[in-house]
């Protein structure tokens, strides 16, 4: 355990090198929702977990009170997810939902360890032919979806794991610089 906390700090440290990456996808956020844009989430297992925690965070709140925003985990839907996965295949899941919804303006925020899931590279490839703006969260080997991505956060690790936990660190930061632009003032 020991050495599983010297990697997850390794993992965090290394991190602060991409502060203005994450202040980038904030601002990206905040010119989505102040045009009246919208955010829809992918990613697969605890991507996909991740992908509705962030969606909560946003719709809810995070800290303070602020408005709602509009952001959207496209992993939530089991009709459409089944249907889509047994109709077409389910590399198609997020693609036809992303061809259904995103519109030109929108952000597409995939989750991605590997980098390589067939099905978040598909809903990417979707949503750029729409004109979406696309952030990608991955790790060390994810250079087809960094590749593709406007905007990139890459965990410095191979381990789902570690990178889930830089993850969560890094949209949780993402997540209070987009509430604070939105923030209420308490009377």
């Amino acid at each position: 355990m020991k050495e599983q906390f010297d990697q997850h700090i390794q993992v965090v440290n290394a991190a602060t090198a991409q502060i203005s990456a994450l202040e980038a996808i904030a601002d990206k956020l905040i010119a989505c929702f102040n045009s009246g844009g919208r955010l829809y989430l992918v990613g697969n297992g605890g991507s996909a977990a991740d992908a509705q925690h962030i969606a909560a965070e946003l719709v809810g709140r995070f800290k303070v009170k602020r408005k709602a925003l509009p952001a959207i985990a496209l992993t939530t839907d089991t009709s459409s997810l089944t249907a889509i996965s047994n109709d077409w295949e389910y590399e198609y899941v997020f693609a036809r939902q992303v061809e259904a919804l995103v519109t030109q303006g929108d952000v597409l925020w995939a989750l991605s360890v590997s980098g390589t899931s067939p099905n978040v590279i598909r809903a990417v490839e979707t949503a750029k032919k729409i004109g979406a703006s696309i952030i990608g969260f991955t790790g060390n080997r994810g250079n087809k979806l960094a590749a593709a991505s406007d905007l990139v956060f890459r965990a410095d690790h191979n381990d789902s794991d570690r990178v889930q936990e830089a993850h969560l660190l890094a949209y949780h930061l993402i997540c209070d610089k987009v509430e604070k632009h939105f923030a209420i003032t308490q009377e």
